[in-house]
């Protein structure tokens, strides 16, 4: 059986795309039969690949970062086991936009998988430099174990 998440952030070109490329690597690395991807809840960058500072975040760590941006769409909920929001306000988007109560249910924020969390948000790095790029793959990163173990669980 196939668990399959998805991670969203505003334009599916910095937080979620690392968030797709870490997650991706550990689960294959522990052989977990995981299929993960991402997208944004807005689609102006449809079509482009990752932002190059998250390429370079991504790689400078040991990660992939082949990546094409696509924007969330409502249909999409039957296709995942699990839809991680990158902040609260894509929280709220996603959870806006599921049909039902069960896919509502599937929406989860990534730092409520990290127990150290205190906010539950993934900075957007977009309008700073280098460092921001850096905290946001180090968040997501300390979030992962737990991710794994709900997944686990669930395989």
């Amino acid at each position: 059986m196939t668990y399959r998440v998805t991670f969203v952030c505003t334009g599916n070109i910095c937080r979620s795309p690392m968030a797709e490329h870490v997650l991706r690597r550990h689960a294959e690395d522990e052989g977990l039969d995981v299929e993960v991807d991402s997208s944004g809840t807005g689609g102006w960058h449809a079509g482009d690949g990752a932002d190059p500072r998250t390429v370079s975040a991504l790689r400078r760590a040991g990660y992939t970062s082949a990546h094409e941006a696509r924007q969330f769409r409502p249909i999409w909920f039957d296709r995942y086991d699990l839809v991680i929001a990158l902040d609260e306000g894509h929280y709220r988007d996603l959870r806006s936009m599921a049909p039902t109560v069960e896919a509502r249910e599937k929406v989860r924020l990534l730092r409520s998988f990290d127990p150290a969390a205190a906010d539950l948000n993934v900075p957007d790095p977009y309008y700073g430099g280098k460092a921001g790029f850096e905290e946001c793959r180090e968040l997501i990163e300390a979030a992962v174990p737990g991710l794994l173990d709900e997944i686990r669980k669930a395989l």
